[in-house]
């Protein structure tokens, strides 16, 4: 599938901004399942310089200052880029026991499986504790295939919790959400890390897209979609699999990888510094539109 994404921040604010110091983690990213073909930010009040760079974990990253005050920041990032199905695991892989990937990966040698180790970690968002071990135990059963278990968790996750936005904000702890059985993408993708962290296995936090279908008989709005939020699992002899608790399945060619990391602390589209600006309101409007392909086009 080839998208065009378009991502726009909107920062309003209540007193003036004399300065800020902004990164953007908005441009997705080259990998395996995806290419992408053409990008280009916008930033109003323009900086005099957008520098660009790739943070520790290959994210693409634009920082930029603005020294004039303002009272309102919008960075919007469009972006051309072509999806494959993600690849497929061996057999092998598939039958693989989990406490047997769990073993490799703690005593191997190879240095993508000990790159992977730094994913095993606690991090600010995602601690681990007894409780959310024991509810990951459920599902790593003695000799179960490492594949069979992620799956199970990840249906078990889409099954017990309840997606209700505004009941979270990013600083709600893991141990409300368990307790109230509630939150949204990002909650949701926290809670798997740990649990699959707290199995011994290295796990990431993945920011993108996902193309959405409007409601029956509706027209999709522009700018309607949203921002998503899924994790990532390293499987040793196969690599990084992807996995959506919010939707129950494995990502697939719909989905558009924008950053990865621990957390979500580590993958935040725009953070900054500002000087001023008092109260604040955030606009965001996201949208994701497949592209025909040229023999199509021409079809």
């Amino acid at each position: 599938m080839k998208y065009r994404v378009s991502h726009t921040s909107k920062y309003i604010y209540s007193e003036s901004v004399s300065r800020c110091h902004n990164e953007v983690r908005m441009t997705p990213l080259n990998n395996r399942s995806q290419t992408v073909e053409k990008t280009k930010a916008k930033v109003f009040p323009a900086p005099q310089k957008i520098f660009e760079r790739l943070d520790y974990f290959g994210n693409k990253v634009a920082s930029f200052d603005i020294h004039r005050e303002h009272k309102i920041l919008t960075v919007t990032v469009v972006s051309e880029v072509l999806t494959l199905p993600p690849p497929q695991p061996t057999v092998e892989c598939e039958k693989m026991p989990w406490h047997e990937a769990r073993d490799i990966i703690q005593t191997s040698t190879n240095s993508i499986d000990i790159e992977a180790q730094e994913y095993l970690l606690a991090s600010p968002l995602v601690p681990l504790d007894d409780e959310i071990k024991a509810y990951a135990q459920l599902s790593f059963t003695e000799g179960r295939p490492v594949f069979e278990a992620l799956q199970d968790l990840t249906t078990r996750i889409y099954t017990d919790f309840s997606y209700e936005p505004g009941f979270t904000t990013i600083s709600t702890p893991l141990s409300e959400v368990m307790e109230h059985r509630k939150g949204v993408c990002q909650d949701f993708a926290h809670l798997q890390i740990a649990c699959v962290r707290s199995m011994d296995l290295p796990a990431a936090y993945v920011s993108g897209y996902l193309e959405t279908d409007p409601p029956p008989g509706k027209v999709k709005l522009v700018g309607s979609d949203a921002s998503h939020a899924w994790l990532s699992v390293y499987i040793p002899g196969f690599g990084w699999q992807d996995f959506d608790p919010t939707n129950n399945q494995q990502p697939n060619e719909r989905y558009v990888t924008v950053a990865v990391g621990r957390d979500y602390a580590d993958v935040t589209p725009l953070k900054g510094v500002i000087y001023g600006g008092g109260a604040h309101k955030l606009e965001v409007k996201v949208d994701v539109a497949p592209m025909l392909a040229s023999s199509q086009e021409s079809a």
